[in-house]
């Protein structure tokens, strides 16, 4: 099997959809001799931040030293993306074989993230990982990743999204997400509506899981130098500059110190030295992510309303003279929460079809810009809507692209001169 033909046959399982559950991944994994078993996993589940804080927490255990597993999802550009090990992704040759194996076990209705993360758990396992991080895919209690029990769970900032799937409440959606608390282990939690951090405590009472929340028993906070101050359960770091930059990010590199603390605390010890490498050394593409240009381009993976409106916050601080604004969205996807806000910071709109089939088609985001009083245009594909933009925007303006992980991916594709598609690569 070539990797083209398996990529093929994996994105063809998404014909499948979304089916929550942990039977046919368990399933997997007890025919494969139970991969999952050979290391120990800590959990990065949430809404928004999920991705950022997985990053920080593995970029300050490879500076300690480990052999650290890194599975997250979804990929911008190269399904390897979603499997690395001390920040290197897998490479295709050796993805193909383990692939074959995960397949020749796999019920024939397994979808395509049930494989996937099977597959994270078999790849961790031949490399001898000292411990894996496992970003959540969607909720927690009924995700794939949570086939396993982890030694530590983190929950970032939970907020409304994949609400067919996962409840139409906060109070649901965070019960959901509370699911990857299936042991004792300690959590760590970041800042919470009142109702997801109830929710959240009630199922860490149940379990008899220590909680350990920022703002409370840790925090972080933004120098006036720019620098980041990190104060902890035990210990402070008062220099810190992330790598991965928003405003937004302080919350994210703090759970991942915490979480860096209450490791040490369970047989995996980090000098202060590693948490401040670690949290410079991170990388997260697609976030708050600047391409200088002229014209500056800017990436951002929002594409709920809370990551909006962190993106927001963030832009208060780009100079500018005018803001293009490239925008594309997936049809589940809240529109008027996404685009409402940034309609009105923008002064031009180009809407652009991801090439996805359950993305929104331009000429449909232009007249829902323009029922709204804003004038867009519809550019077609990213690369078109990417070309427009160029063209249109002087030195001194700034282009966003944001609205989907997905356009993010395609659009950094394109600028890279990579794959143009998220889903090819």
């Amino acid at each position: 099997m070539t990797f083209s033909e398996l990529r093929e046959g994996l994105f063809a399982r998404g014909r499948f959809g979304v089916r929550p559950g942990l039977e046919t991944t368990r399933q997997i994994l007890d025919r494969l001799d139970h991969p999952e078993r050979q290391f120990p996993v800590v959990h990065i589940a949430g809404t928004n931040g999920k991705g950022s804080t997985a990053a920080f927490l593995a970029s300050i255990l490879k500076e300690g030293g480990y052999r650290t597993g890194l599975f997250t999802s979804p990929h911008l550009i190269r399904y390897t993306e979603r499997f690395r090990i001390n920040g290197r992704e897998i490479t295709e040759e050796a993805l193909v074989p383990l692939a074959e194996r995960v397949l020749a076990v796999a019920p024939v209705e397994a979808t395509f993230f049930e494989v996937t993360t099977a597959l994270a758990f078999l790849f961790f396992a031949q490399e001898r990982v000292d411990l894996a991080v496992m970003e959540v895919g969607m909720g927690g209690r009924l995700d794939a990743t949570n086939a396993v029990t982890g030694i530590l769970s983190v929950i970032t900032p939970v907020n409304l999204d994949h609400c067919r799937y996962l409840g139409e409440t906060i109070r649901e959606i965070a019960g959901e997400k509370a699911g990857v608390i299936t042991g004792n282990g300690p959590v760590v939690c970041s800042t919470q509506d009142g109702e997801a951090l109830s929710v959240i405590a009630a199922r860490c009472a149940t379990s008899g899981a220590p909680l350990f929340r920022c703002g409370r028993e840790f925090r972080a906070e933004w120098r006036q130098d720019g620098l980041l101050a990190y104060h902890g359960l035990k210990s402070s770091v008062t220099v810190l500059t992330p790598g991965i930059p928003g405003d937004y990010q302080r919350d994210n590199a703090a759970c991942a110190l915490a979480t860096a603390e209450l490791l040490t605390e369970r047989g995996f010890p980090l000098e202060l030295s590693s948490l401040s490498r670690g949290i410079a050394a991170a990388s997260w593409p697609g976030r708050m992510e600047l391409f200088p240009g002229p014209p500056r381009l800017l990436l951002d993976g929002a594409h709920n309303p809370a990551g909006v409106a962190a993106l927001l916050a963030s832009l208060e601080k780009i100079r500018r003279e005018r803001l293009f604004l490239i925008t594309g969205v997936m049809a589940d996807k809240d529109r008027e929460g996404v685009l409402g806000p940034l309609l009105s910071l923008a002064d031009e709109v180009i809407t652009v079809s991801i090439g996805l089939p359950q993305a929104t088609p331009a000429a449909e985001l232009v007249a829902f810009c323009s029922a709204r009083g804003t004038q867009a245009i519809a550019a077609g594909s990213v690369a078109q809507g990417l070309a427009a933009a160029s063209n249109r925007a002087g030195h001194d303006d700034l282009i966003l692209v944001t609205g989907s992980l997905y356009l993010v991916g395609e659009a950094r594709g394109v600028l890279l001169g990579q794959s143009s598609h998220p889903f090819q690569g």
